[in-house]
């Protein structure tokens, strides 16, 4: 058998640890991550292996050589591009004439990779594909198999709303060479993506072996961390190089020659490389150390990792930290809740480092300083900037104007040079100051701004849709974290821009390789004066001119929001007689949404029944939610709500019409409308081609989006729509609620840990099996005419719980026993 080592990713998740070195040579107790996999394959019997290189090659090829070192013969492959998994191993096939695993080069492991080998001979399968339970799989492939292990269905790095099984795709693959024969050359092709459903569409049958053991993708600094520490606890079947030497309270591991004093204690596993130093009286506790490493007197090392050559001064306090090569800290040095020092910095004397600061290569640092913040994303860099195409920050702590300047020089370096952008803003001030500095770095990379100023991002959104810009962006407030700013970033259709641009801007930020212009190209800056105008204009030509007939009697409450100036005359170009309420601006108010909120659902439905008004609305600061008061005075739930949307539309069009709505959704009208054909989906990173076959997209959270306008929620156009939905169908918002049938309808939120998850969809996807169910989003369970729906919420440790019965006893019952067993498979021990 021969081995195919996948060795050429960037490692940006990890930055800064991969600055010179690639992932798979991030050292692991001393040793490149990749040589651990290697040996326990020369343990299985392989003598040749390839190495699939791209990320910096030299490192690897310098390091393995012509691979004799480990007694085997290594071929290396260099890909001229990007072909993705699959792709990249056919550039191997030259290589490739008999039996075959196929491993990552950045993981670590204790598979028993006989045992994976005697279940592909068994199977006599073309593909042989490992795979291990993990608490979080929303990183890697799901894959569903029979009880013989014959795979039913892959699911590629899904959403929560999509695990159905905490069985995850390894990566590691046992394969006979003529599988290679289905892979196009040259061209972007990836195993689960691409290859496995192409061979299982040809009727191929493909077996999954779930290996027990340790598995661990090292995919960022903590991931790195952990591993380090599950090595050094025992609870990897790894074998650590070096001489055992046993002391009262641990043992060390000890790699050629070093000077360890007697002074010096020993507590749980220590390792340490050739040629290190340690100064009398120091504390090494869980701790790994590289060759040529100086480590001073009377230091205490705690769960800490240094590479090679590094120099640590004396009475140094250091404690889950990582420490790159070449890199030296003075005396008095304390980093106590974890910190990444990449390679070649130099920290002077005394200096304090915060929790999970990261200093990245090169930088230096004044004897005395307090190092509090870094140049990555204050304590949130092991995840990510984005979320759902946000980014979201306390003012001044996380989100500086200095990381500001340089997310917008990242976001820049993706978009063509010369290219237009929208920016637009809220009125807080700190919305001002971020988005200045923000351009600033726009303009260095040669992007041109044209600047919309304090501008609703809705309307904004529309503005993209309609003109030649290629992004834009938007500031403003947080509406429910006070003290934070929210960074929006929209594409060309206005929408959310997606994870493949959300990686890319990363990468360019955490690598820092910004595209700087020359001083004549550095971008334009210009402000638009008719912006508010044409969108106005727009809604204007876009509803029917039958909403200005009835006379419309409305109560708004615009939540000091920035549609102040231009909603009030909207609603008098149609003729509508209008209760404008909090139509001026607040700093204050738009930061503390909770408390509007409160105040806008006390006092509309109350001035709505006191004016005898027809309809009540209540626009969220940001111009995206809305909500509705009837002309009863009561308040019309979220959920009612888009059943109201779906019976206007239909009494109001002459033609069918589609319209999607999330699979939470109540069912009641199915059936029952003329007119709209409903579809259920998942909502989230849709694509502008799909959007626009519908006539109406709106969600459980009262956002509203209509094609034949605009991309984007806008609570203001979904607002005189009604109207003009309601003058059609010549019914009040009362009238069309009662067209609703009675039923019961309720969502909960219960609290699910994210290492939780995958464990408790599998369990959900297995109570569903022998029932009818759905699983477009989540898991829906059917019971007759009553269901209930889970699905795992995307950032946050939560499980949403919707549920529909005819009667609430029915409801309640099974929301009660659902929430029991959530709580049985959340606590038990598998």
């Amino acid at each position: 058998m021969k081995a195919v080592v996948m060795a050429g990713g960037f490692g940006t998740r990890i930055q800064p640890l991969t600055n010179s070195l690639p992932k798979p040579m991030l050292p692991v107790v001393n040793l490149p991550m990749m040589e651990h996999t290697m040996k326990k394959l020369v343990a299985l019997g392989v003598e040749e292996f390839v190495i699939l290189l791209y990320y910096k090659p030299e490192v690897i090829k310098e390091y393995f050589g012509d691979g004799s070192r480990l007694g085997v013969k290594v071929n290396y492959v260099l890909p001229e591009a990007d072909y993705g998994t699959a792709g990249a191993v056919k550039k191997a096939q030259q290589f490739l004439n008999e039996t075959f695993i196929v491993v990552s080069g950045d993981v670590i492991t204790d598979f028993d990779f006989r045992e994976i080998a005697g279940f592909h001979e068994f199977k006599k399968s073309p593909v042989t594909i490992t795979l291990t339970s993990v608490s979080n799989p929303l990183q890697f492939g799901i894959v569903i198999t029979d009880k013989e292990g014959k795979i039913l269905k892959f699911l590629e790095k899904p959403g929560w709303g999509e695990v159905f099984s905490d069985t995850i795709n390894t990566g590691i693959y046992i394969m006979e060479p003529e599988v290679l024969d289905f892979i196009p050359e040259n061209v972007p092709f990836d195993f689960s993506k691409d290859l496995f459903p192409l061979l299982m569409e040809k009727g191929i049958e493909l077996f999954g072996f779930k290996a027990q053991g340790y598995w661990k993708d090292v995919g960022n600094p903590d991931a790195y961390r952990e591993v380090h520490r599950d090595i050094l606890q025992g609870k990897v079947k790894l074998q650590i190089p070096g001489k055992l030497v046993k002391h009262r309270e641990g043992v060390l591991f000890l790699q050629g020659d070093a000077e360890i004093p007697k002074s010096v204690k020993i507590r749980g596993t220590v390792v340490v490389g050739n040629g290190v130093e340690v100064g009398e009286g120091t504390l090494l506790e869980n701790t790994v150390i590289g060759p040529e490493t100086e480590v001073g007197k009377r230091c205490q090392l705690r769960e800490c990792i240094l590479w090679d050559r590094v120099k640590v001064g004396d009475d140094s306090k250091l404690r889950n930290t990582v420490i790159c090569s070449f890199t030296e800290l003075g005396s008095g040095v304390t980093a106590l809740k974890g910190a990444i020092i990449a390679e070649k910095v130099k920290i002077e004397d005394n200096v304090q480092i915060a929790k999970d600061v990261v200093i990245w290569p090169e930088k230096f640092v004044e004897s005395g300083s307090i190092v509090s913040s870094n140049l990555v994303w204050g304590e949130r860099w092991k995840r990510s900037l984005f979320e759902g195409g946000r980014i979201s920050g306390r003012i001044n702590v996380e989100l500086s104007p200095e990381l500001a300047a340089k997310l917008g020089a990242a976001f820049g370096s993706t978009l063509p040079e010369g290219s237009w952008v929208y920016t637009s803003r809220d009125y807080h001030r700190a919305s001002r100051m971020i988005k200045r500095a923000f351009v600033s770095g726009l303009l260095s990379t040669g992007v041109n701004v044209l600047d919309l100023r304090q501008f609703p991002h809705p309307a904004m959104r529309f503005l993209l849709e309609n003109t030649k810009k290629v992004a834009g962006v938007h500031f403003e407030a947080s509406v429910g974290s006070p003290g934070h700013t929210d960074i929006l970033f929209f594409d060309e259709n206005g929408l959310p821009i997606d994870t493949n641009r959300e990686k890319a801007i990363e990468r360019i930020f955490f690598r820092e390789r910004f595209r700087r212009v020359g001083p004549s190209e550095v971008g334009l800056i210009k402000e638009s004066s008719y912006a508010a105008d044409r969108y106005q204009r727009a809604i204007e030509e876009s509803i029917d001119h039958k909403i200005k007939q009835p006379s419309y009697r409305v109560v708004a409450d615009l939540m000091n929001g920035v549609y102040s100036a231009l909603y009030p005359e909207l609603l008098a170009h149609f003729k509508v007689e209008s209760v404008v309420l909090n139509s001026y601006f607040s700093e204050e108010k738009i930061t503390h949404l909770p408390i509007l909120k409160e105040k806008a659902l006390w006092s509309v439905p109350r001035i709505v029944k006191a004016t005898e008004a027809d309809i009540g609305f209540i626009i969220y600061p940001n111009g995206e939610r809305l909500k509705v008061i009837s002309d009863t005075g009561e308040f019309v739930p979220n959920y009612k709500l888009l059943l109201l949307f779906l019976l206007a539309l239909d009494r109001a069009v002459e033609q069918q019409v589609k319209v999607l709505v999330p699979v939470s959704c109540p069912s009641v009208l199915d059936g029952k409308l003329k007119n709209v054909i409903v579809e259920r989906g998942k909502l989230r990173g849709i694509k502008a081609n799909l959007l626009r076959q519908f006539a109406l997209v709106g969600d459980l959270n009262g956002r509203f989006i209509f094609p034949e306008f605009s991309l984007s929620p806008d609570a203001v156009y979904a607002s005189i729509k009604l109207l003009e939905l309601m003058s059609f169908s010549n019914a009040s918002v009362s009238e069309l609620l009662s067209a609703i049938p009675p039923f019961f309808f309720k969502h909960v939120i219960v609290s699910c840990p994210s290492s939780k998850k995958a464990k408790l969809m599998r369990k959900i996807s297995e109570e569903a099996m022998e029932k009818r169910a759905s699983f477009i989003d989540g898991v829906k369970i059917f019971f007759n005419g009553d269901w209930i729906l889970l699905i795992p919420d995307q950032f946050t440790d939560n499980l949403h719980i919707f549920v529909q019965t005819e009667k609430e006893e029915r409801g309640r019952e099974l929301l009660n026993q659902f929430n029991r067993k959530i709580e049985k498979w959340i606590e038990e021990k598998e």
